[in-house]
């Protein structure tokens, strides 16, 4: 399942469906957050070899094919609430495209992925206030990061497809 966007000429991409993207991906990730691309490509290495629902990883990519977001799914994103899981982790959207929308157009369409792949709930930590509350998700404990830093913890169901509606 791949998700274009026309008013954005935007595609949001599992990298499951793409894997020949997981390479630039690991790279892009890699500079964006500071952690050796290996661990990256360890993680999507790992989404393509089993058909579990974690980790996932999702790229937006725009009209030339290049990545201007990016988000990842992880059974924990370096915190001491192992409880709380899988973890929305990495989440990136390159300068150029923020305040049009595109963090948001990847927050859903991961937690409707998520949905579909049996996921009910959705954790991620951040620093950040007001930001997730905007797309939905609730606030629910602080949370030390392993880097011994409080980091405030959220959770957000993942959206269940619809089912068919009945025949008539």
């Amino acid at each position: 399942m791949e998700q274009e966007k026309p008013n954005h000429r935007i595609k949001i991409v599992p990298l499951r469906n793409r894997p020949g993207l997981c390479g630039p991906a690991a790279a892009w990730f890699s500079g964006k957050w500071g952690i050796p691309e290996a661990e990256y490509r360890r993680s999507m290495e790992g989404m393509l070899q089993k058909s579990a629902a974690v980790p996932q990883w999702y790229v937006t990519l725009g009209g030339q094919g290049e990545i201007l977001a990016g988000a990842g799914v992880i059974e924990n994103d370096f915190h001491n609430r192992k409880d709380l899981s899988p973890n929305l982790c990495a989440l990136f959207v390159e300068a150029p495209c923020r305040y049009q929308g595109v963090a948001g157009m990847l927050l859903d369409f991961i937690r409707k992925d998520l949905g579909k792949l049996g996921i009910p709930v959705l954790y991620l930590v951040t620093g950040h206030t007001g930001f997730y509350e905007k797309y939905g998700w609730r606030f629910v404990t602080m949370a030390m990061g392993d880097d011994q830093q409080p980091l405030r913890l959220y959770q957000s169901p993942a959206f269940s497809p619809s089912p068919p509606s009945a025949l008539r």
